[in-house]
């Protein structure tokens, strides 16, 4: 009774901490769009309504069960990467280097990975569990936290364990995953900026709104989260101009949160009773 006790407390405490989290974004988005869309916002916040619980709910489901399997995953990895001596760089080789700059290092290093592992989220094996992401068609900040839980255990854990093989310092590995973050809700709102000639630095709402185009059909463009250099270097950056585009994904994923869920288990299903088509050189 004790253990579960404590259990519903640490629950409910976690709770309070990541909702109490989105106080501050809420009032500073809504804010700014107020300020750029007029009274015009609220309609569009009204319209996107039933999304955004939907978002809220995932994120509920995040917090309760994948944050705690992350936290164990993500302390066994460590171990093993500390055990094994794979850390590329020592804590001595970070400590001579000016914070600032170990900041930014770990944010570029991490957009960096994060480029790539989102486009291999693009990918036919990792698209039904990504497409959660995607079939918001009224996006807001709060789609930045729309995330099937097969998607966050694999994009955390890919996005750390490279960090984690650089050495980088603990505090480095949390300014990229605040930065990261709240940057990543922000670009979702739905806003026409396009940044101008500083579009070409780093990623803006209207760049990561084309991102989320219907036409996209899970290959897409804009992959980064912070630095539109990456798809310039790697030939995905596309900013024609204030993206006004229709939003969404052509599967027909179930509604509300449960149909979210339990979307990629019911495409794996229909992939498996699918049968593959015979090669052209096997026999009859």
């Amino acid at each position: 009774m004790h253990v579960l006790q404590t259990l519903l407390v640490q629950t409910g405490q976690a709770f309070w901490t990541a909702f109490s989290g989105l106080v501050w974004p809420a009032l500073v988005f809504g804010l700014i769009a107020l300020i750029v869309r007029g009274r015009d916002a609220l309609r569009i916040a009204h319209e996107a309504t039933p999304q955004i619980r939907i978002n809220l709910i995932l994120f509920a489901i995040d917090i309760a069960i994948v944050t705690p399997l992350l936290v164990m995953a993500l302390t066994y990895t460590g171990g093993l990467i500390q055990q094994a001596g794979l850390r590329l760089f020592s804590a001595d080789f970070w400590s001579v280097i000016p914070a600032w700059t170990v900041a930014i290092i770990a944010i570029f290093a991490g957009d960096f990975i994060a480029y790539w592992r989102h486009r291999l989220e693009h990918t036919a094996f990792l698209w039904p569990t990504h497409a959660i992401h995607h079939s918001d068609t009224h996006m807001t900040w709060t789609t930045g936290l729309r995330f099937h839980p097969l998607n966050r255990l694999t994009t955390t854990l890919i996005d750390t364990t490279f960090l984690a093989l650089l050495g980088l310092p603990l505090w480095a590995l949390m300014i990229n995953n605040l930065t990261r973050h709240f940057y990543g809700l922000f670009i979702h709102m739905d806003l026409p900026w396009t940044y101008g000639p500083l579009g070409r630095v780093f990623v803006s709402p209207a760049m990561h709104r084309w991102h989320h185009i219907r036409d996209a059909e899970g290959a897409g463009v804009n992959f980064a989260t912070v630095f539109s250099v990456f798809d310039q270097a790697f030939g995905t950056y596309h900013v024609p101009r204030p993206c006004d585009a229709s939003l969404g994904v052509h599967d027909q994923i179930g509604k509300g949160a449960a149909g979210q869920l339990a979307w990629p288990l019911i495409a794996a299903w229909r992939a498996l009773r699918t049968p593959r088509p015979k090669s052209a050189h096997s026999g009859a």
